[in-house]
C-alpha cells in the first residue's frame, strides 16, 4: 500500500508544490545555444555576488565550449574566495538508526533489503560514538536517521541533547545538524527545542516521474510531502535548512535548475535561501537497482558544482566522502565550503578497531574517502586551506535572515577567517601530530595577512595565546 499522509493538508499557499517540469525544460531549451558574450555576462554578474536566475543558470549549463567551461570554473574559484576566503568547514556524519520503512531503489537501507544489519543506537552507544569523534577533534556533527516510527521528533531531540552533553577532554560537539525524514510543523518545533543547527532534507530528484520510479513504497513515495517539508520547518521556526539532489537519478541539468528553483522559492516566501546545498552522486550500495543512464561523469560533476557556486553565492556547498580524495581535491577549489572528514557511516563505526574493513551491509552506500580526520586536515593545510570547525554564526543567531544581513554585503568573511583560525589553533593544540601542528602554525602566520580588518589582527593574536594557555571556544 502506498502511503498517503492523512495528517497533512495544504492550507497555506506558501506550502504548495513549486516545481514545474515543463517550466524547467522550457528554460533549458530557450538557452540552448548561448553565445560567449552571454556566458561571460552571466559570470560577471555572479562575480558581483548577485544571485542568478533560472535563465542565467541555464546559460552556464548549456555552455559547451571548453574555454567557456574553464572560465566558469575560474569564476567559481574567484567567487568562493571573495565570499568565504580560503577556509573549509569540517564535520562528521553520525548514523543513529537505520531502521526504515521506505523502499528507495538506490539505498542500501531500503526496507526490502534483508541482508542489511538493522541497528538503533541507545543513549550509551551514542555517548561512545561521540567520545570517539571528540577524541579525534570533531566539533560538528550531522546526525542521520532512517524513516521509521521509532525515530520520532522526541527521539531525535533526545539524541541531540545527549550529544551536546558529551565532553571528552577538551572535546565537545558544538553544533549538531540533522538529516532525517520530513516532519509536520509540530514535529519540527519539537526538534528545534534541542538547539539543532541545520535541518537537511534532500528531494533526491526534482523530476516527479523519475522520483516515482525510484521511490517504490513508504512515506517517501509522496513527492509533495517531501518537497514542502522544509517549508514546514520554516513555519516551525527552523530558519536554517539544507537542500540537495542525488545526482544520477535523472538528467543533471534538470536537477541543477530544480535546486535553483527551490532556492527561489525560499527567497520569495521566507526571504532567506537555504544555508547549504548538497549534490551527492550515486555510489554503490547493497542491492542497488537503478537506471544507470543518468550517472554523472567527473567532467559534468565538476562543471555543475562550479555553476552552483556562481548561481548561489551565499549558500554553503557540501562535498561528501562519497567522492574519492582525488575528485574532492579537484572540485574543492571551485566553490566548496564544507566537507566531511574522518567519515565512517557504519552503525557504531567510530568505535571500530583500526584496520577493520568496510562492511557494505552495515552502510547506506559506499564511502570513497576513508582518510582519518588528521590526514584530511593535513592535506587541507598543505594546500593552503584553513580547516574550520567554527559554529559561531549558529550560536550568535547569525542564521536565516540575519545570516543574509551579514553575508550579502560581504561582512561574513570578516568573521569567517578569524574564527576558522581560532578553531584550527584548538585542533593543533589538542589533537594534531607534531608535523601537522608545525605546518598548521606556518599556515596561520601566512593567513593572518588576509584578515582585511586590521583591528581584528591583534585580537586574533591575543586569542591564539589564550588558547595556548588553556582557554577554549573563543570566537567573534
Amino acid at each position: 500500500m502506498i502511503y498517503q499522509p492523512q495528517e497533512y493538508k495544504i492550507k497555506d499557499e506558501r506550502m504548495k508544490p513549486f516545481i514545474d517540469a515543463d517550466e524547467i525544460w522550457d528554460v533549458l531549451e530557450s538557452e540552448k545555444e548561448p553565445t560567449k558574450e552571454q556566458v561571460r555576462e552571466v559570470i560577471n554578474k555572479a562575480l558581483d555576488k548577485n544571485r542568478l536566475s533560472l535563465q542565467e543558470t541555464a546559460i552556464l549549463i548549456n555552455a559547451k565550449n571548453p574555454e567557456l567551461i574553464n572560465e566558469i570554473k575560474e569564476g567559481a574559484r574567484t567567487l568562493k574566495e571573495k565570499v568565504y576566503g580560503h577556509r573549509i568547514v569540517l564535520f562528521a556524519p553520525l548514523y543513529i538508526g537505520n531502521l526504515c520503512t521506505n523502499n528507495c531503489a538506490y539505498c542500501g537501507y531500503k526496507a526490502s533489503n534483508k541482508t542489511v544489519k538493522r541497528v538503533t543506537l541507545d543513549k550509551e552507544e551514542i555517548i561512545k560514538q561521540v567520545k570517539a569523534l571528540e577524541d579525534t577533534g570533531q566539533k560538528r556533527l550531522i546526525m542521520v536517521y532512517g524513516e521509521h516510527e521509532k525515530y520520532s521528533p522526541e527521539f531525535i531531540a533526545e539524541s541531540v541533547e545527549t550529544v551536546y552533553k558529551v565532553k571528552s577532554g577538551h572535546g565537545e560537539i558544538r553544533r549538531v545538524n540533522i538529516n532525517a525524514a520530513p516532519l509536520d510543523i509540530e514535529g519540527f518545533k519539537t526538534v528545534k527545542k534541542s538547539e539543532i543547527g541545520t535541518y537537511q532534507i534532500f528531494q533526491e530528484t526534482y523530476h516527479l516521474e523519475a522520483y516515482k520510479k525510484v521511490h517504490l513504497s513508504g512515506k517517501k513515495r509522496d513527492y509533495d510531502w517531501r518537497l514542502t517539508a522544509l517549508d514546514r520547518a520554516q513555519e516551525a521556526g527552523i530558519d536554517d535548512v539544507g537542500i540537495g539532489a542525488l545526482f544520477g537519478l535523472y538528467d543533471w541539468r534538470f536537477e541543477v535548475l530544480g535546486l535553483i528553483r527551490h532556492v527561489n522559492h525560499f527567497e520569495a516566501v521566507y526571504k532567506v535561501g537555504p544555508h547549504t546545498i548538497s549534490f551527492p552522486r550515486i555510489q554503490y550500495a547493497s542491492e542497488l537497482d537503478i537506471d544507470k543512464s543518468y550517472l554523472v561523469s567527473d567532467e559534468d560533476f565538476t562543471k555543475l558544482v562550479a555553476i552552483l557556486r556562481l548561481a548561489v553565492p551565499y549558500t554553503g556547498l557540501i562535498l561528501t566522502a562519497r567522492e574519492s580524495p582525488e575528485i574532492r581535491a579537484e572540485i574543492m577549489q571551485f566553490g566548496i565550503s564544507q566537507i566531511d572528514g574522518g567519515t565512517n557511516i557504519e552503525m557504531k563505526g567510530y568505535t571500530k578497531k583500526n584496520g577493520e574493513k568496510q562492511d557494505i551491509d552495515k552502510e547506506q552506500f559506499l564511502i570513497n574517502d576513508n582518510r582519518s580526520l588528521n590526514e584530511i586536515m593535513d592535506d587541507l593545510i598543505k594546500n593552503k586551506y584553513i580547516p574550520s570547525f567554527c559554529t559561531a554564526c549558529y550560536r550568535l543567531g547569525r542564521t536565516g535572515e540575519h545570516f543574509m544581513e551579514f553575508s550579502v554585503p560581504g561582512f561574513i568573511k570578516r568573521y569567517c577567517t578569524p574564527n576558522a583560525i581560532l578553531t584550527l589553533v584548538e585542533y593543533l593544540e589538542d589533537y594534531a601530530p607534531e608535523a601537522t601542528k608545525k605546518r598548521g602554525y606556518e599556515l596561520i602566520e601566512e593567513k593572518m595577512s588576509e584578515i582585511e580588518d586590521a583591528k581584528y589582527v591583534e585580537k586574533v593574536k591575543k586569542r591564539i595565546e589564550d588558547i595556548k594557555e588553556g582557554k577554549r571556544d573563543l570566537y567573534f
